[in-house]
């Protein structure tokens, strides 16, 4: 059977941490890496401070160069533009071994629509 997005980003969500926005401050705080899955355009139009930007299509690859994750028990906290791409990304990092990676549902949207800060 062949799965679309939608099904895949489904089933990642069965699997993963989400968190509300209002989670996040705190989570955020915690984290000992903030990364951002979106493409770097995106990233550099507005981002969580603080966030590291790792495309989703890079992330299995530039992970080994981050010292923060050097450990399995690395606390992670990732979101995208909405939160379909973070769900895909965070059941990689679970798949890899992380054991502490939190998806931010909603994602960067949600974020600003909560009136959160952002960086340029």
């Amino acid at each position: 059977m062949i799965k679309n997005a939608q099904t895949l980003v489904a089933e990642a969500k069965k699997n993963i941490h989400e968190i509300t926005v209002n989670e996040a401050d705190a989570a955020l705080k915690a984290a000992d890496i903030i990364i951002d899955v979106r493409e770097p355009a995106e990233y550099q139009a507005g981002h969580v401070p603080g966030a590291v930007n790792i495309p989703r299509g890079l992330l299995e690859f530039k992970l080994g160069e981050i010292p923060e994750l050097n450990s399995a028990q690395a606390r992670i906290v990732m979101y995208c533009k909405t939160d379909g791409r973070c769900a895909l990304a965070a059941q990689t990092l679970q798949d890899m071994g992380y054991q502490q990676v939190q998806s931010i549902a909603g994602g960067i949207n949600a974020w600003i629509d909560a009136g959160k800060p952002i960086e340029l």
